[in-house]
């Protein structure tokens, strides 16, 4: 009875390992799946970075090459600001000049009106003096009948010639500053003159540097598409490979029972690390802060509070005002990390991806700012570069770099 027993177990037993390593089969063939799938992905991933690596060397020439059109288009803007300065200062001077000889046509008429009066009063007096001849002292002596009449006749005509000397000496002031008036109205005419004539060339000017610096920001913004549609491309390509790459290595883990890998953070600044906001133009150096963090805080401090200008800080870092790439290329290279100066999007290829310890720069195609040691660097929230206890902007909406190592 035994026997049969044991040939009956054998033959439950067969199908019942065939059935177990059937399951094995079906269950290890999904995960199987996954990990080619994994493994594809991310070699289409590597590819991806290496087209970006290859890529990087022409972006970097673009970025050099917008860099120094953003200083050209800045300089020429400066230039034209320069040109209607000095046009506004031209067409002062025509206003003022035009004022002036207003002024001397409505001095020139008074004038002229007390002149005509003053020759009137001539006229009659030397019209009289003709009718009843002029008497002299001789002829007084002799019609006067005692001593006092001719001291009272010699006091009225000594009266008679004053006046007659007093309106001589009227009509001949006022036929002078007839002809003064005159002469600076001459002169105002000929400054007006010359003011409208460098007014019309001031206004040349100004207009050749405008379509100037227009044609050139024309030819900036064409580079700059040109580079953002290269960098999204191979961006857009690598997003959905890491989704793709997220996607598998999370269906793998839940498989096999595998922890899913988690990308870390960076660890809070101590006491010793952070920097303490002082004001707007200045933040400490934290103690415990490497040499190039300190000097990239230092930097950040030279140029806080200058005004903001666009293109200040790109063509060259020295400048009398920033813009918000400016001011955080100043910043970095200030600390080493870089060695000329980028546009926002320049700054979204920069250093490593993600939030750093130390330093993050935040860039998008419009707008950059950073945090240094836990304080906010950034031109919103200011009428240019300031420091500030908490972020101005959000971080979202921006791509996140940092210097390797910080």
């Amino acid at each position: 009875m035994r026997a049969p027993l044991r040939g009956n177990s054998l033959r439950l037993l067969l199908p019942a390992a065939l059935l177990l390593a059937l399951l094995c089969l079906v269950a290890s063939a999904p995960a199987k799946d996954l990990e080619e799938k994994l493994q594809d992905t991310q070699g289409k991933l590597s590819h991806v970075r290496e087209d970006q690596s290859s890529l990087a060397a022409t972006i970097a020439e673009q970025n050099k090459a917008i860099d120094s059109m953003i200083g050209e288009v800045s300089d020429l803007r400066r230039q034209q600001a320069a040109v209607e300065a000095e046009l506004s200062a031209k067409e002062g001077e025509l206003d003022a000049a035009t004022e002036k000889l207003e002024a001397d046509q409505r001095h020139l008429a008074a004038v002229r009106a007390r002149l005509q009066r003053a020759l009137d009063v001539l006229r009659e007096r030397l019209v009289s003096i003709y009718e009843s001849g002029s008497p002299d002292m001789l002829n007084v002596v002799l019609d006067s009948a005692s001593w006092s009449e001719v001291n009272t006749r010699a006091d009225y005509l000594d009266q008679i010639q004053q006046y007659d000397d007093s309106v001589a000496s009227r009509v001949k002031g006022l036929r002078d500053e007839a002809r003064a008036a005159v002469k600076r109205m001459t002169a105002v005419r000929a400054q007006i003159k010359e003011a409208r004539d460098a007014i019309a060339a001031k206004e040349k000017e100004v207009a050749a540097a405008r379509e100037e610096a227009e044609a050139r920001f024309a030819e900036l913004k064409s580079a700059q598409a040109e580079r953002r549609a290269a960098m999204e491309t191979l961006e857009s390509r690598e997003e959905a490979l890491s989704d793709n790459l997220a996607s598998i290595s999370e269906q793998i883990a839940s498989t096999t029972g595998a922890p899913a890998p988690v990308t870390g953070t960076p660890a809070p600044l101590t006491a010793g690390e952070a920097a303490e906001f002082i004001s707007e133009s200045q933040a400490s150096v934290p103690s415990a802060a490497p040499a190039a963090i300190a000097a990239a805080i230092e930097a950040a401090n030279s140029i806080a509070t200058t005004p903001y200008i666009w293109g200040g800080g790109h063509g060259s870092f020295e400048s009398s005002g920033y813009d918000c790439s400016g001011a955080t290329s100043f910043a970095l290279h200030g600390g080493g990390f870089l060695e000329s100066p980028l546009d926002s999007t320049g700054l979204e290829t920069w250093g490593e991806p993600g939030p750093g310890k130390w330093i993050t720069v935040y860039a998008n195609a419009e707008h950059a700012w950073m945090i240094i040691a836990g304080l906010a660097f950034d031109t919103v929230g200011g009428p240019g570069p300031r420091w500030h206890s908490s972020p101005v902007d959000s971080p979202e909406g921006f791509v996140a770099r940092h210097p390797p190592g910080y």
